[in-house]
Formats: structure tokens, C-alpha cells, sequence
């Protein structure tokens, strides 16, 4: 066995500076048998602005979710970190996190349960960790609300711009702290409780995935966008998914207008809205 000479606190300096590998380092932290609790850091690390994003990283493995929580302290985030539902639980008692980061297999209760069980409305932005990869899961995932899917082990810078890119989009739905609606046709889409409505049916509310895509399809009407275009309008870029997933999520969007949708398939091209939205 190859032996390992570095310490806890040389992974701690090492997260801090100029990482050239960050998803190696992490695995060969690991391979050393670090488990970097909070009484082995070689400092507390600095106190962060109250504004500062509040992150929670829930994962089993207490080597990765303490280097991860450290890597994104290093990086001006505020950082709580939770090895299971319980624990996660626990930590959403007592504040509100701006995003979760949560590792899908996880022994117990598993990282899809706890993002069924938590209230669509009002609980954090979500990214999904997994080890396995399995795209039922990320479809699963996402449909349920997950707003964005890493496999592990990732590289952290990539997991920092994610986080950085996923917050963005959640200022922008909320920025003026007032709702603003489209009208499509009967519908009516609010973008801030991404809910869509009409007169003669109850307001719905829309998946994190269902809602992106409408949101692309209103953005071009009458133009036909492929699978691949709303795969990026609906998970993001670069993320590994097959287009069958959009075909899921453009079928459960239609059962929530209802009769008469206005979203049309074009055969061996992709979809198209047939109504121009107006502001509400």
C-alpha cells in the first residue's frame, strides 16, 4: 500500500491555494483516510458576511462532505454540513440554507426521499450528488424540483460555478420582491411561485424542469426548438442526460395546462409554443 506522508492540515492548506487538480486532490485525500472534523484544522476559518450564501452539504462520506464544506468556505460561503436527513433536519430547524448540496445514495432515508418530503414552495435550491449516475435518477431528481445534477466525484471548482450559476437564477426570480406574470393565451404564468393557471382550473405548480422549459418555449414562439435546445433551457449546459427526459417533462407540462395546450410536437424536429406571452 502506498503510504501516505501528508496531514490533515496540508489538505486544508492545499484546498485553500491554487488547486490544478481539485477532484483529484479530494480522491487522494480520502485514499489517505482523512476525516477532517472541525477540531483538526489548523484555524477556524474567517468569519463570513451575514449575506454571504449559506451552504449545506449533506453527504454520508465524512472525508468529502468536510473537504467539499471546506473548499466552499475558502471560496466566501457560509457552510453547514449534515451526514443524513436527521441531521439536515436539524440544521433546517434552526436556519435557512440558500442551497442544499445532497448526495442521492446515502444509507437510511436517500437523497431523493428527502427531496420529495421538503416543501416545494419554500425549500432551498437544490444540486444533486451521485456516485452512480444512473439517468433515472437524475430525471427523477430534477423532476421533483432538484435544480441542477453533479456525479461524484466532481470537481469543485465545476460544483462552486454550479452553486454560483444556480443562485443567480433564484436573485433573478425574486429580485423586486413582487410577482411577475405572463399571459399566454388563458394561461397565466407567474415566474416567481412558478405556478400556471387558468380561469376555468386551479393554479399548479410547476417542477424546477417543467417550468424552464415553458419558460424557453415562451421565449420563441412559433419556433420549433429542438431536444437538445430545451435539454439546455431545462438542466442546464453540460449536463449528461438523454432526450428522452425532455419528452417526460413536455408531457407532464401538458397535463398541467390541460385541455387545449398550446404546445404542438413537430415530428423528428421538437416543439413549439403556438402562443406569444404578454406581460399579466
Amino acid at each position: 500500500m502506498q503510504s501516505c506522508t501528508q496531514t490533515s492540515s496540508d489538505w486544508h492548506d492545499r484546498l485553500s491555494g491554487p488547486v490544478s487538480n481539485p477532484a483529484g486532490l479530494f480522491r487522494a485525500a480520502k485514499g489517505c483516510g482523512m476525516t477532517l472534523a472541525p477540531g483538526m484544522q489548523t484555524a477556524p476559518p474567517p468569519p463570513r458576511p451575514l449575506d454571504a450564501p449559506h451552504i449545506l452539504v449533506v453527504d454520508d462520506d465524512p472525508d468529502l462532505r468536510e473537504l467539499m464544506g471546506t473548499y466552499l468556505t475558502t471560496q466566501g460561503m457560509r457552510v453547514s454540513v449534515a451526514r443524513d436527513g436527521r441531521e439536515l433536519d436539524r440544521t433546517l430547524a434552526d436556519s435557512r440554507p440558500d442551497l442544499i448540496v445532497l448526495d442521492l445514495m446515502m444509507p437510511g432515508e436517500d437523497g431523493l426521499s428527502i427531496i420529495r418530503r421538503l416543501e416545494r414552495a419554500d425549500r432551498p435550491a437544490i444540486i444533486m450528488l451521485s456516485a452512480i449516475g444512473e439517468d433515472l435518477d437524475r430525471i427523477i431528481g430534477l423532476d421533483q424540483g432538484a435544480d441542477d445534477y453533479l456525479p461524484k466525484p466532481c470537481n469543485p471548482r465545476e460544483l462552486l460555478a454550479r452553486i454560483k450559476a444556480v443562485l443567480r437564477r433564484r436573485d433573478r426570480r425574486g429580485a423586486g420582491g413582487t410577482a411577475v406574470r405572463l399571459r399566454f393565451g388563458e394561461w397565466t404564468l407567474d415566474l416567481v411561485s412558478r405556478t400556471v393557471a387558468r380561469p376555468d382550473r386551479r393554479e399548479v405548480t410547476l417542477t424546477d424542469a417543467e417550468f424552464r422549459t415553458l419558460a424557453a418555449l415562451l421565449d420563441k414562439p412559433n419556433i420549433v426548438l429542438s431536444r437538445d435546445n430545451l435539454l439546455d433551457a431545462a438542466r442546464g449546459e453540460n449536463v449528461e442526460i438523454f432526450d428522452r427526459a425532455i419528452d417526460v417533462t413536455v408531457s407532464r407540462l401538458r397535463r398541467k395546462l390541460g385541455e387545449g395546450d398550446p404546445i404542438r410536437t413537430v415530428r423528428s424536429e421538437g416543439y413549439m409554443m403556438t402562443l406569444v406571452a404578454e406581460p399579466a
